[in-house]
């Protein structure tokens, strides 16, 4: 969205039209817009309106019943942090600081968090428009504010006793950044700042190689549900003591909203080596790792963990017995039984579902050139499927 299409909901009569506006419905959206304008609302007004109106409900998922109250842009949505890994960004600061600087503020989620965490915090956007979201956004918390500035312009007279939390912008007008000093700021900038000794997080897309990542931070690997969703770099007194590499597995599905953790004091390419088990392996339970762990580069240490083995030392599939699972890892790994282990034939494989009768299927594959989609289409012949049990190739 750009600046003329979110000011008018910026006026006073907007932002009531706006909050005034029933939960967005795409298929009574027509109609609404219809009757607004008939009612004599511009019709720059209630386009932004009802944009605004189905962006919040696309936000849902990500901030909760705040949704219904902020101020979006489609990019700032794509790009902010989802509120558990927001809490969980909040709850460290909040044990080494009582200020934070977020620099690259965005629509502010980070900040709402940090905020609602009880922490005094600035937030900075070069962004105008952002700012300007940011702004509404963050009205509910007293203890925060907002800048129109460049980062390297806000820190010039920072408060020397913040900590600071970067979320670098990985994008331009055209598509997503792939270089680090592309983004804005560049990491070169991040490590200058880490350079000073000042406690910083920075948050980074999950792709990012590890050749990449400085060697003075814990690097932390985080998903939500099963899907990654971000890497965050933690510098001096925010990382913590003997912890290089991190994979925290997060939940907004239960109520609780649970943490699994798995560390590892080694740097990358380091740490446990066990022997791979090859097929031969293939027993028990077969256990396919969270994303953060594969990212992180602690299979290993997760089949150290569970008393599994890995079938291939390339290939991030595990095994082990049924009797050995610890419950607290049950997040880090989802399990498949292993009740019969047959050649990767398709056509021996069609003949197996026609005598089982079976109706349903979820492939699993790595290491092979499979498209799941595919085979499962060729293995079924046209019966119905919806999922499981579970073919894995590899």
């Amino acid at each position: 969205m750009s600046d003329t299409e979110l000011k008018p909901v910026l006026s006073p009569e907007g932002w009531e039209l706006l909050n005034s506006l029933p939960p967005y419905d795409a298929a009574s959206s027509a109609a609404l817009n219809a009757r607004l304008r008939k009612e004599g609302w511009d019709p720059s007004t209630v386009a932004a309106a009802l944009t605004q109106s189905q962006l919040r409900a696309e936000a849902r998922p990500k901030f909760g019943d705040a949704a219904a109250r902020m101020l979006l842009t489609r990019e700032g949505l794509q790009q902010s942090t989802r509120r558990s890994a927001a809490a969980r960004h909040a709850a460290r600061m909040r044990e080494r600081a009582e200020h934070v600087i977020d620099l690259g503020c965005g629509l502010g989620g980070d900040a709402m968090a940090f905020a609602g965490a009880g922490l005094k915090v600035t937030a900075v956007d070069a962004d105008e428009t952002t700012a300007a979201a940011a702004t509404m956004n963050l009205l509910p918390f007293p203890e925060a504010s907002v800048l129109h500035a460049q980062a390297q312009d806000a820190l010039r007279e920072a408060d020397p006793a913040a900590a600071l939390w970067l979320d670098p912008a990985r994008r331009d007008a055209r598509s997503r950044l792939w270089d680090p000093e592309d983004f804005s700021p560049p990491l070169s900038f991040v490590a200058e700042l880490a350079a000073t000794g000042v406690p910083m997080g920075v948050k980074l897309g999950p792709g990012m190689p590890h050749d990449l990542i400085p060697a003075d931070c814990e690097a932390e690997w985080v998903s939500v549900d099963g899907e990654l969703v971000e890497l965050v770099l933690w510098f001096n007194g925010l990382a913590r003591t003997g912890v290089r590499r991190a994979a925290t597995a997060l939940s907004d599905r239960d109520a609780e909203r649970s943490v699994t953790e798995l560390t590892s004091s080694s740097d990358f390419g380091q740490g446990v080596h066990p022997e791979a088990a090859g097929r031969d392996g293939l027993m028990g339970i077969l256990w396919e790792p969270d994303p953060a762990v594969i990212r992180a580069g602690l299979v290993a240490e997760l089949a150290e963990s569970l008393g599994a083995v890995l079938l291939d030392e390339h290939i991030a599939y595990l095994c082990g017995p049924e009797d050995h699972a610890p419950s607290n890892l049950a997040p880090m790994a989802h399990g498949y039984r292993v009740l019969e282990v047959r050649p990767f034939k398709p056509k021996a494989l069609r003949r197996w579902a026609a005598d089982e009768g079976v109706t349903s299927l979820e492939i699993k594959k790595r290491g092979v050139d499979v498209v799941p989609e595919q085979l499962r289409s060729q293995l079924l012949a046209g019966r119905r499927c919806s999922a499981s049990p579970c073919i894995g190739c590899s």
